[in-house]
Order: C-alpha cells, then sequence, then structure tokens
C-alpha cells in the first residue's frame, strides 16, 4: 500500500516539536516520520522516535550499523519496544568526523539479521544507493541485505524520473520506500554530484518550481506503482515546497 513520510531531522527537542506541529497543522493526512541519525545532535534517533510518537503513529528512526558492536546489549532495543516503531531503517553509516566517537566493524547484513531476532514483529528496511556502484553490484548489495533478513528498502533521493523507473522495474515485488529531496542552490547540486555521485536531468534548475514539479511527478509515478514515498525537505521550507502537492 502507498505511503508517505516526510523526514525530520532531530536538531533538538524543540525544532522537533517545531516541525512535528507544522507537519500536523499543514499536512495532517501524513501519519509517517522518518528519523535520520546525525552525530553532530545530541538527539539520537531513536529517543526522537520515542517523541514523536507521542503525535505521530508510524515513526521509522534510522540506525547505524557502524555505532553498535555485535557482541553487546544495545542501548537502543528497550526505547525502540517501547515507543512501539512499526519500522526502523538500517544503514551502514559513514566514519564520524569526530574520532573518540567509538565505531565497530559490524556488516549491515549482521546488523540486520540481528535486528530481526531482537524486534520480532518490527520491519527492518535497508538502504539502497543508486550512485554508489554499478547498477549490478547495488543489486548484488540489495539482495545480501534481503537474505539478511530486510523487509524492503529505503532509497537515497532521486532527481530524474527515467532512473526511478530504470530502478522500479529491476525490484519487483519489493517494499520500497523512494527518496524525495529538493535541490535549492548550485553548492547543493555539486555536493550531491561530487560527494555521493548523484546525477541530474538536463532540464534540471535549482529552483523551487523545479523540485516542486520534480516532487509532484515523482509522486504519481510512486501512487502508480503502489509504492511509498519519504520526502527529505532538508534545508527547504516545508510549506512552499510542499503545499499543493501532498
Amino acid at each position: 500500500m502507498s505511503q508517505l513520510a516526510i523526514e525530520l531531522v532531530p536538531r533538538n527537542r524543540e525544532v522537533l516539536e517545531r516541525d512535528m506541529a507544522l507537519v500536523r497543522e499543514h499536512f495532517p493526512h501524513i501519519d509517517t516520520i522518518n528519523i535520520p541519525d546525525l552525530l553532530q545532535f545530541d538527539l539520537r534517533s531513536w529517543d526522537a522516535g520515542d517523541i514523536v510518537s507521542t503525535q505521530f503513529p508510524n515513526v521509522i528512526p534510522h540506525l547505524r550499523a557502524i555505532d553498535f558492536d555485535l557482541r553487546c546489549d544495545w542501548p537502543f532495543l528497550e526505547t525502540i519496544r517501547n515507543t512501539g516503531c512499526p519500522a526502523l531503517l538500517a544503514i551502514s553509516g559513514d566514519p564520524p568526523q569526530d574520532m573518540l566517537h567509538r565505531t565497530y566493524r559490524t556488516p549491515i547484513t549482521g546488523f540486520i539479521a540481528r535486528l530481526k531476532q531482537e524486534l520480532p514483529g518490527v520491519k527492518v528496511y535497508a538502504g539502497l544507493d543508486p550512485y554508489r556502484s554499478g547498477i549490478k553490484e547495488e543489486l548484488d548489495y540489495v539482495a545480501a541485505k534481503l537474505d539478511a533478513g530486510a523487509d524492503g528498502l529505503f532509497t537515497q533521493p532521486f532527481f530524474d524520473l527515467r532512473f526511478m523507473e530504470i530502478w522500479a522495474d529491476l525490484l519487483p515485488g519489493i517494499d520500497v520506500w523512494w527518496g524525495i529531496a529538493p535541490v535549492l542552490t548550485e553548492k547543493s547540486q555539486a555536493y550531491w554530484e561530487n560527494k555521493n555521485n548523484g546525477f541530474f536531468p538536463p532540464d534540471f534548475k535549482p529552483t523551487l518550481d523545479w523540485n516542486r514539479e520534480f516532487a509532484r511527478r515523482a509522486l504519481e509515478f510512486t501512487r502508480g506503482r503502489d509504492a511509498s514515498a519519504y520526502i527529505m525537505p532538508i534545508r527547504a521550507d516545508i510549506r512552499k515546497y510542499l503545499e499543493g502537492i501532498v
């Protein structure tokens, strides 16, 4: 069944509650909030999920495998159980900029398998990065995650509908949340191209109008395939970006 989520960055509790209020007021039909786990902020995704769950029925926190040792107890498990999150997103995680932050060589497949064991009844999604490598290599990586127990996939944002169509055809029968994000400056475009190997269609413009029209068409695409989508407003004004579209 097609669903729509908005990703809210948990910079702190005050900002999170402000953003939740905005979503409730202007987009009351959205009942799913996606929460990244960003080390530069003190509020971790599972604690933010605990806050969000008091006002939204569906919360999907991200968890970084690199932060957890498979041999140890995990501090977030009890919070997730008490919060009642219906789903999680398990990602490998980028190395932290703070070298004092402890990380582990935890494989994403092992992380997914243990999450499924520890949290029965909770869906565990894995990441799909269409820009990471060649299509075959990424499909093999996806297959390994699904074999480990992943229930579906969350993609990196797409900026080209033709590329979305290619990937949709390669993932028949898989529960996919398609990522959509605005890119509103040339600097942001360069970040996606140079840091993440993303690419944009020839008609791309880093304007609000272009990104609104793309979001509209991308959501039409996901609904047409009975698939789900999540929107990452990043630094965009949520109302200006999404009003009249979702």
